[in-house]
């Protein structure tokens, strides 16, 4: 069997590889934004039917969205697959959970004449799906790499501007609660001239939806250079920000609209990756986090008497 063909049909092992069936539909929708236009229609087509793509050859699925086999090979692999054969096997696995009523319905855009119990129904539909596809789609590996460093780090810092920023400011107020040092940075000046002091055994976090963001894609290039451990909570698994970070921590969105912009619609991911970071190291420093979190209570105490 020639490589391109191995590459076409994936390994003849039997094992699927790659992403969970689960989380396939996550995935497309993360990662769509950033394919090319050829790419987008492949991944588009077994999103919205994978129990007729499952059963469609190479070839076929070429043809029907009007590209190659190569790049349905190039889409299959994006979203995680080591081969067309792998997708395909996730397709079937994604059609059956459809078919047992499990899929979500799709999701409806926010218009201007809404009433406001149908915004507050779509919003918490779109808050929900953004959740489950960011726990589906997130690389535990990667989750507890990053935990790892964060419990044993001498310092962390945290950038992020804009509603990334809030972000950062969350995780770095939960980090000091339990009696790390940490840091949010959201001035650009200010977070490559702390980058700058950053060394090995240090921790640095960019949190940027985009993965482009260059006020903070700065900081952390300057603290990898300098030997840090870097991490990325970002929206787009090959932005620019990752190729600064030793471990990526994919985040989801809902669809953007002309009334929630993709920076609200993020924040709720970020939010949720922020706390599977808090939990992991309070579970990893549990001695020292306990007290500290009992003696930040004990302190604020007085505050919720009056």
């Amino acid at each position: 069997m020639t490589q391109d063909v191995k590459e076409i049909f994936g390994s003849a092992s039997g094992s699927t590889g790659g992403t969970p069936p689960a989380a396939l539909a996550a995935k497309v929708r993360t990662l769509v934004p950033s394919m090319t236009r050829s790419m987008q229609r492949v991944a588009e087509t077994v999103a919205a039917d994978p129990a007729g793509c499952a059963a469609l050859t190479v070839t076929a699925l070429a043809e029907l969205t009007g590209t190659s086999e190569a790049t349905v090979v190039r889409t299959a692999r994006i979203l995680g697959y080591p081969g067309y054969r792998d997708l395909r096997l996730a397709l079937a696995g994604l059609a059956a959970q459809q078919q047992s009523g499990r899929a979500p319905a799709l999701t409806t855009d926010i218009a201007v004449d809404d009433p406001i119990a149908d915004v507050v129904a779509k919003l918490a539909y779109d808050e929900q799906q953004t959740l489950a596809d960011t726990a589906a789609g997130l690389d535990t590996a990667q989750l507890g790499a990053a935990v790892s460093a964060l419990a044993a780090a001498r310092r962390t810092d945290i950038y992020g501007v804009g509603a990334s920023g809030l972000v950062a400011q969350d995780l770095t107020q939960k980090l000091l609660r339990i009696g790390l040092i940490a840091h949010a940075h959201s001035d650009p000046h200010l977070a490559v001239t702390n980058a700058v002091q950053l060394k090995a055994g240090d921790v640095a976090i960019a949190i940027t939806h985009s993965g482009s963001t260059g006020d903070v894609i700065e900081p952390l290039r300057v603290a990898f250079e300098h030997g840090a451990t870097t991490v990325a909570i970002t929206g787009r698994p090959n932005g620019a920000v990752t190729q600064y970070a030793d471990h990526i921590l994919t985040t989801s969105t809902a669809r953007e609209s002309e009334l929630r912009p993709a920076a609200m619609s993020s924040r709720t991911s970020q939010l949720l990756v922020v706390d599977c970071l808090f939990i992991g190291v309070a579970q990893r420093t549990y001695e020292q986090a306990a007290p500290a979190l009992s003696a930040s209570y004990e302190a604020l105490a007085h505050r919720h008497r009056r």
